[in-house]
């Protein structure tokens, strides 16, 4: 009897349960998330850039003034209720025209971000690939950009292609008399466009085409070429999505430094020029008056370095959430 009811009990105790096991809820995109979430820093840096993005795309809803109305009669004056951050040296409101600096800032990391993406993906992937002279070709072309000094390079382009678009304009003006050649506010954006792109892709070339050189002896790689896919197929559909996670903490980091870049070749003169606005040449314009009147250049130089750090901040809590290797215990 004794031995009926042991082995009645031991039965019970290896009885499997009938239904499907429930698993945990995980997923390398959920797991890098939460990680993200619990590092206090690179949230604190992801709600700063959903705020500065906020501020790009409804800033001039939201604008008190229009960041063009100058008031002479209110010029040169220091934070108040009327003027939130003061006013320039023409009168022309601080707070408005850094909502509207946000739009171009913003404008100008993204597309110049995109565009360094493509052209370093492609570049990046093909010496990764093919290996070779391709690879050494390209791999040249990368580092001989990449020794020239990103701010000379940039001044380089810009200028070289700024002088000659201009001349053309006038010339095209000249001939036919359509005011749309003297309305060349979006030509500034244009050309720091392709002024910062041109520079921006060595870093992601490198990146890829280190990523696609190690992805490229994964066995899952070596399976889709025995089964005769093209080299188009495994690029698009086995090398780029592997090698997403660290190319996005290298975009992350990428769209600050276009930020910083953007504000720098403003403040030279060289950029984003008025009457659009820009945190760079609002530091420029500031230049003779700020020992007197120190807001107008603590103002823009304060919202360049926040911005600047919250990328920061993101990138590097992006780096440990999506490289496991890297992730803080």
């Amino acid at each position: 009897m004794a031995q009926a009811q042991m082995h009645a009990a031991h039965t019970t105790s290896l009885t499997i349960p009938a239904g499907p096991v429930p698993r945990a809820d995980r997923s390398l995109w959920k797991d890098a998330w939460r990680q993200l979430v619990a590092n206090r820093l690179a949230l604190g840096g992801l709600i700063v850039i959903l705020i500065f993005l906020f501020a790009a795309i409804f800033g001039p809803l939201i604008a008190p003034y229009d960041f063009l109305e100058q008031n002479i009669k209110d010029a040169l004056q220091p934070p108040s209720a009327a003027h939130w951050l003061g006013t320039d040296a023409n009168g022309r409101d601080i707070f408005s025209r850094i909502l509207y600096g946000a739009r171009s800032a913003a404008l100008v990391a993204i597309t110049t971000t995109a565009i360094s993406l493509l052209i370093g993906l492609f570049i990046g992937m093909a010496a990764g690939l093919f290996g070779g002279r391709t690879e050494s070709w390209l791999m040249w072309m990368t580092d001989i950009t990449m020794s020239i000094p990103v701010i000379l390079l940039a001044m380089l382009i810009n200028t070289a292609l700024k002088y000659r678009a201009t001349d053309y304009f006038d010339l095209m003006y000249t001939k036919t008399r359509n005011p749309f050649f003297l309305n060349t506010w979006w030509l500034d954006f244009l050309l720091v466009f392709v002024a910062i792109a041109l520079i921006s892709w060595p870093g992601y070339a490198r990146l890829i085409r280190g990523q696609v050189k190690t992805t490229g002896k994964a066995l899952y790689v070596e399976a889709a070429r025995s089964i005769g896919a093209s080299d188009r197929r495994i690029m698009t559909h086995h090398l780029a999505p592997n090698s997403l996670g660290p190319v996005i903490v290298a975009v992350t980091h990428g769209m600050g430094g276009a930020v910083l870049l953007e504000s720098s070749l403003s403040f030279l003169g060289i950029g984003i020029q008025p009457p659009n606005a820009s945190w760079g040449s609002m530091l420029s314009d500031s230049l003779s008056l700020w020992r007197s009147f120190p807001h107008l250049m603590i103002v823009p130089a304060v919202t360049i370095a926040i911005i600047q750090i919250a990328f920061i901040f993101l990138g590097d809590g992006m780096n440990d959430a999506l490289n496991p290797r890297q992730r803080r215990r």
